[in-house]
């Protein structure tokens, strides 16, 4: 998931049934990305090209995706982390496929989850999903951090029901709804860079699967942890946010604090 900047230049986290981040720019240069709502999801990033990498041995090349996180700087090659997808690349738009239970445990696997943190840590955001960083597997991490918190307004967070969790890796997540309460944020996505759109995400998840060591978990969400985890599983399904939005809510980062069109939902629960 990515975060939002916003204009008074805060830094502000976002994510999915309630999920948007902002956060505020800065020189393109400098510029962080941390997780934030308004309800949403998302951060803009400066766009530009990258090539894929491949962590399988297979011929088939494997593309390369990225996903909800804040905004962040340029790549450091020397970092060797692989770069975030951007949208019209398949592996975004496709299924991505099961990981074999025999295979969690190995350096592949493991190599392409510690990956993932580092990536969604270093943007910063608040999640990530596999085929975000071209990988087609079905593996998301999440994360959201006091501090990534402290940088939204006290009234943002109690709207948007914001509390922090600690660092999850869910391998094959299945994902079903616990109750129809859901609530309208602005989301964004690092794939999608520099704009944000309002999506309408139930409020209370479950959502059960692997750790990273092949252990069964199950992950009982609600407010904003619940915003996340669909945004990212969507990704897993070959979704993303726009695909879900309500069209007239489309808007440049710039343009985010600006009131919404006449008809247009009021953000918050339904």
């Amino acid at each position: 998931m990515e975060t939002i900047h916003r204009p008074t230049l805060r830094l502000l986290p976002i994510s999915l049934s309630a999920l948007c981040l902002t956060r505020p720019t800065a020189p393109e240069s400098k510029r962080i990305r941390l997780p934030i709502s308004i309800p949403g999801i998302l951060n803009p990033k400066p766009a530009f090209l990258t090539s894929h990498k491949s962590y399988s041995s297979a011929p088939s090349p494997v593309a390369k995706a990225g996903w909800f996180l804040g905004l962040g700087e340029k790549k450091n090659k020397s970092l060797s982390l692989p770069d975030i997808v951007k949208a019209g690349d398949p592996v975004l738009h496709e299924p991505a496929r099961d990981v074999e239970l025999g295979d969690i445990g190995s350096e592949r696997i493991q190599k392409i989850i510690d990956d993932m943190v580092k990536v969604m840590r270093k943007a910063p955001g608040v999640g990530l999903a596999a085929p975000q960083i071209g990988v087609p597997l079905r593996i998301i991490v999440l994360e959201d951090t006091k501090e990534y918190i402290s940088y939204a307004p006290k009234d943002e967070i109690k709207f948007q029901d914001r509390r922090p969790f600690d660092l999850l890796v869910i391998i094959n997540p299945k994902l079903q709804k616990k109750s129809n309460r859901t609530a309208v944020f602005f989301e964004g996505c690092l794939s999608v860079d520099g704009f944000r759109a309002v999506v309408e995400r139930y409020l209370d998840v479950e959502v059960s699967g692997f750790d990273r060591n092949g252990q069964p978990i199950k992950i009982n969400a609600s407010g904003w942890q619940a915003r996340i985890l669909q945004h990212e599983c969507d990704h897993l399904e070959g979704t993303i946010y726009v695909d879900k939005m309500l069209p007239r809510t489309f808007r440049t980062v710039e343009n985010l604090d600006l009131p919404l069109a006449e008809g247009c939902p009021k953000l918050g629960s339904r």
